[in-house]
């Protein structure tokens, strides 16, 4: 496919600083729901600001990195376990930004950090793979500073589905769809810690939708995530799928919250 087609497919008004990344540069380096979007979704919510020290968590081919070292003038340690940090550290120097990030090769459970280093911690379509144990939130904040941020943006559910996914989804269910959840869920699951105070708990207005169009490039340009998730969105059309949205703010002191049903 030509460049200028691609740019047309990835069109979205929604996010105007995403604009000015090349969608092939995207593409190219795709690893599930566009991260550049995804990025800019949660910092609509979450204020960064020059010279912040941030954790990408789970940062995959590092575009999300690039995002908020450009924009927002932060310096990023962009972390990853699937993708080696030489790779990294290619698409950082091509994008000028290799004095703000820095790849890093690390499991989520073994981080090579200070604790309290962070200004900020983000992650972009990749919490979900470690962060659903109860005490992963307790693990990863202690690398935040008190007061500092963590923001998540990831698939999930509109309202959590019972032990077996809705009809609709059955054919193209995967069984490590099973730690997608609600925003309800989430803010749960870190609110009965005491170690965090949720600030937002949505689904990202039209999140479906997004990734629904990035898909539907993707596949049409040959790469990945490819025609079957594409699929599963249409035949959902936002009824249970989404984006689900979630921003805290590090406790300087554990507190204890109550649990509301959802």
């Amino acid at each position: 496919m030509e460049d200028a087609e691609l740019d047309v497919l990835l069109r979205n008004d929604r996010y105007p600083r995403s604009a000015a990344y090349s969608a092939r540069w995207m593409v190219d380096n795709a690893m599930g729901p566009n991260p550049v979007w995804q990025a800019e979704a949660l910092t609509d919510v979450m204020s960064l600001e020059p010279g912040m020290r941030v954790l990408d968590l789970g940062c995959g081919t590092a575009l999300s990195s690039v995002f908020l070292a450009k924009e927002f003038g932060v310096e990023v340690w962009a972390t990853d376990l699937w993708i080696k940090p030489d790779d990294n550290l290619r698409r950082v120097i091509e994008a000028g930004v290799e004095d703000q990030v820095r790849p890093v090769y690390a499991e989520a459970h073994a981080l090579p950090y200070a604790e309290d280093f962070f200004d900020a911690l983000v992650s972009i379509g990749a919490y979900h793979y470690f962060g659903t144990d109860d005490l992963y939130l307790g693990y990863c904040s202690r690398f935040v500073k008190p007061g500092g941020r963590i923001g998540v943006v990831q698939p999930g559910f509109v309202a959590e589905p019972g032990a077996v996914p809705p009809p609709h989804l059955q054919p193209h269910w995967k069984w490590d769809f099973c730690a997608w959840h609600s925003a309800a869920w989430w803010r749960r699951h870190w609110e009965k810690t005491g170690l965090v105070t949720v600030e937002v708990a949505d689904q990202l207005p039209h999140g479906w939708q997004d990734w629904l169009q990035w898909n539907e490039a993707c596949d049409l340009d040959g790469g990945e995530p490819g025609r079957e998730e594409a699929r599963m969105l249409h035949a959902d059309g936002g009824r249970a799928l989404g984006l689900t949205r979630m921003v805290a703010r590090r406790n300087s002191q554990p507190l204890h919250s109550s649990l509301t049903a959802e």
